[in-house]
């Protein structure tokens, strides 16, 4: 997830102090004078499913490049699976730089986890901020936050496991690590699980509960795990460095079985959001929100089991941003609905950093979120 910085941003939307109590029972909507407030209307119908498709066709853009840079042909050429298992591009010149590569895409997905998504809002509402603190919970609209979060942790199991099913693959980093050192295969697991556990032990929404003993109880585990990933398995690696053909196989393994039908299925699934986007937009109801909701849902899972190997293409197409980025503008998106213009959604190579991030901040699944859900339901035609 690319997150900016809550300043960068117009804050708009204010909520009621009770926004962030400790009880889950209270959480309040959104002031409806507010731009977080905002409802779907027959004023802004037309508006409203016009920006919905052009955001999800971005969407549905984004997760097709993505997958076809990996698995068809990057920036012209080889494909980057080719040339990450071959190690014949990007900084990588052997099968360890790349074991070495999944491991540190691990430990940056545990701490951004624990310091960042939960940590953030968690400092934030300590020193007082509570406003600061809520807007610095990712995907609170639909009320998803401690489900990306754990689905976070997931993607470093795979990695770490070599499968997407939970079980251990022949050719993985486990495998290799639960050879020369049994119990060090067993701490790994263990932090990744109790990582996964404590994470779905904050109790929902996360936006109610940012202060909770259940949460600093999370953060610890992402830091637990943190540690395990950049200090005993990275040196046990490392002391494996003469076993290049096993190495070699656990990197061709991540990439065919762990990293391709990842994207694969972001892509499809990101096709079939789109298309539940655009039979809102020509048939509105309460029904076709709540498929589309459903949809978003489903084409998120695959994107938030993806963060542990933000390398390669994802990160040098932009594409992370592109399609995650958080906070949102949500005065700027008001605005756009508003104008009912959407031709300044996309961006070019050429384009300055600052006007890149203000597009980035308008679309994306976070920006389609907000006009999907609210207060964590599939939002409706009548209000």
């Amino acid at each position: 997830m690319k997150i900016k910085k809550l300043s960068s941003l117009l804050l708009a939307g204010l909520f009621v102090l009770g926004a962030c109590s400790e009880s889950p029972e209270s959480v309040p909507g959104a002031d409806d004078d507010d731009s977080a407030g905002l409802d779907y209307t027959a004023a802004n119908a037309e508006s409203w499913g016009n920006y919905m498709v052009r955001v999800a066709a971005l969407l549905r853009k984004d997760a097709a490049d993505l997958h076809a840079a990996w698995q068809t042909s990057y920036q012209g050429g080889a494909p980057f699976a080719e040339i990450f298992k071959r190690h014949t591009g990007g900084g990588y010149t052997s099968a360890m730089s790349c074991v070495e590569q999944i491991i540190e895409g691990c430990a940056d997905i545990a701490n951004e986890v624990g310091t960042s998504k939960i940590g953030d809002p968690y400092n934030l509402y300590r020193s007082g901020d509570r406003k600061s603190a809520l807007y610095a919970v990712e995907s609170w609209y639909s009320w998803h936050s401690r489900d990306d979060y754990a689905n976070n942790i997931l993607s470093i199991r795979n990695a770490y496991f070599g499968s997407r099913d939970g079980q251990v693959a022949e050719a993985s980093i486990s495998a290799l690590v639960a050879e020369a050192d049994p119990a060090l295969d067993e701490r790994v697991k263990a932090a990744v699980a109790t990582a996964h556990t404590k994470i779905l032990d904050i109790s929902q929404p996360f936006r109610s509960n940012i202060a909770s003993a259940a949460t600093v109880e999370a953060m610890n585990a992402c830091a637990d795990l943190e540690a395990v990933l950049t200090g005993a398995l990275k040196n046990a690696v490392a002391a494996l460095s003469s076993r290049e053909t096993a190495l070699q196989a656990v990197v061709e393994n991540f990439v065919d079985n762990v990293v391709l039908p990842t994207y694969a299925e972001l892509s499809a699934r990101n096709a079939a959001l789109y298309q539940a986007v655009a039979a809102f937009k020509a048939a509105p109801s309460d029904e076709a929100f709540a498929e589309a909701a459903r949809a978003w849902l489903e084409a998120r899972e695959p994107w938030e089991c993806s963060e542990a190997f933000l390398f390669g293409p994802v990160d040098a197409l932009g594409l992370d941003p592109n399609m995650d980025s958080w906070p949102l503008d949500q005065d700027a998106i008001v605005q756009m609905l508003n104008s009912g213009n959407y031709d300044g959604l996309d961006w070019t190579d050429g384009d300055d950093e600052d006007a890149v991030e203000a597009v980035q901040s308008v679309r994306g699944f976070h920006t389609l979120e907000f006009l999907l859900f609210k207060d964590g339901k599939p939002r409706t035609v009548n209000n």
